[in-house]
Formats: structure tokens, C-alpha cells, sequence
């Protein structure tokens, strides 16, 4: 058997997800391939479904996954050894979350040799996109900070109320399921989500994510997609101690 995928030039509008590489192809959920990755391209695509992964040396390629790894904001699981290293940080103030400080900051960190020794997908042209996103305010970080220096981080896409996870990385324990719980508390906060962590893996289950149809993914982005986000996602300690009072 075998299957066609569209050849995009810069400026593309993107295919209907539905066109993607099924179950049974080499590449299931592959879309398209080619055109860019800049702050239109990606804006279009994040409200289409569509998202990019590829490695440095590939073409751009665009994914639209069926299912889909979703994580409802108010489904997070907490686990006790994650409230308790909660609740040390809270009560020492050299840790700190900030948010939007250093959006490509966090962006290089995540695509910093992981310690298994695998590389990572985001490349040069990655970063510069996704920081245009930011620029233009679809596109924001967390971090988390011990005596001013940053130790974890992770960043998202935000598309009216519809909240993209991309990567997260951290140089000490629990440090970005802390930030993910307090991404899950902003997010409840402001009627925003549910949460696309595209695809499945068992550490995103382990956390409540939940694998959707895309049909069903997509009818809830459409709705969201209407929705307004947050007028601004400024983040303090204050509101940090409120969003995790729910899960301590």
C-alpha cells in the first residue's frame, strides 16, 4: 500500500488533518511536509491541530496524531512525593516560578543533550520561530528558579483558551512537574484548556493525560479556539500558593 502526503511551499495553507497517515502506515498521524516554521505558519497550524516534529537534519514535518494525548488541567495527578517537595519549595524563599522571563532561554535548555544521550528536535530554526510566537504573545514559559538561577523549565502555545504543551526539561527533582502544576492551576484559574500533549507516552499518563480520538481533539480546540485566553499570563507567589492549595 501506499500513501501521499502534501508537499507544502512557504505561505501552504496546511491539509485537513483528517488526510494524515493512518494507524497502519510507517508514520502514522505524519501530515505534510516542507514550507516553515514561523510565527504565521505555526499560528495556522496550532489552530488547525497540526504541529511540527522533526529532527535537525529532516525536512520540516507537520503531525496531526490519532489520538491525541490530552490532559484536562483539573485531572492532573499530584502524587504524595510531588506534594511533599511541593510544599519545601513553597516554604523556602530562594525558589521562585516565573513566567515569560526568558522564553528562548527555556526554549535552548529544553534542547540540551538529555542525560540518556538523546538529541533533541529542537533545532536553531525551531527556536527562532516558536520565539517570534512569543513575540507576537501565542507562546509563553514557566520557570522555576533556586536563588535566581533558572533550574527548570517548560513552555507552551496558547491559542485563545486552547494550551499547546511542547517541551519541559529540569536540572532538579520534580522541578517541571512542579511547573506543569502550576501551568494546570493558571489554566484552571482562567478557564483555559484542555491541555494537547500531542502524543502518548506512559510519564504523561502517569500525570492523568488521556488519549482522545482527534475528531474529539478537534471539536474541543474549535471551541476554545473562541474562547479568550488570559489578558496577561503575569504569574506570582501568591497566586502559585492559591493553584496548589487545590492538590495540597
Amino acid at each position: 500500500m501506499t500513501w501521499t502526503l502534501t508537499q507544502l511551499r512557504p505561505g501552504d495553507a496546511f491539509p485537513s488533518p483528517s488526510a494524515a497517515l493512518p494507524a497502519a502506515s510507517p508514520y502514522p498521524g505524519l501530515l505534510a511536509v516542507g514550507g516553515r516554521v514561523d510565527a504565521d505558519s505555526l499560528r495556522r497550524a496550532y489552530g488547525a491541530g497540526i504541529f511540527p516534529w522533526y529532527s535537525p537534519e529532516e525536512p520540516v514535518l507537520w503531525w496531526s496524531t490519532d489520538p491525541r494525548m490530552v490532559l484536562r488541567p483539573s485531572e492532573l495527578r499530584v502524587h504524595r512525593s510531588l506534594r511533599r517537595s511541593v510544599r519545601a519549595r513553597l516554604a523556602d524563599a530562594r525558589w521562585q516560578i516565573r513566567v515569560d522571563a526568558d522564553f528562548r532561554g527555556v526554549m535552548r535548555d529544553c534542547a540540551a543533550p538529555r542525560r540518556d544521550g538523546a538529541g533533541s528536535w529542537i533545532g536553531s530554526d525551531i527556536v527562532d520561530g516558536y520565539g517570534a510566537l512569543h513575540d507576537a504573545g501565542l507562546a509563553h514559559c514557566f520557570e522555576l528558579y533556586f536563588d535566581d538561577r533558572r533550574v527548570a523549565g517548560l513552555y507552551v502555545v496558547g491559542i485563545g483558551a486552547m494550551v499547546f504543551g511542547e517541551s519541559m526539561y529540569t536540572r532538579v527533582p520534580d522541578g517541571s512537574k512542579l511547573l506543569l502544576m502550576a501551568l494546570c492551576g493558571f489554566a484552571r484559574r482562567h478557564g483555559l484548556g484542555p491541555i494537547d500533549c500531542q502524543q502518548q507516552t506512559s510519564h504523561l499518563a502517569s500525570l492523568g493525560a488521556t488519549p482522545w480520538p482527534r475528531s474529539e481533539f478537534l471539536h474541543a480546540l474549535r471551541a476554545a479556539r473562541e474562547r479568550p485566553g488570559p489578558a496577561s499570563w503575569h504569574y506570582d507567589e501568591t497566586q502559585m500558593r492559591s493553584d496548589c492549595a487545590a492538590w495540597l
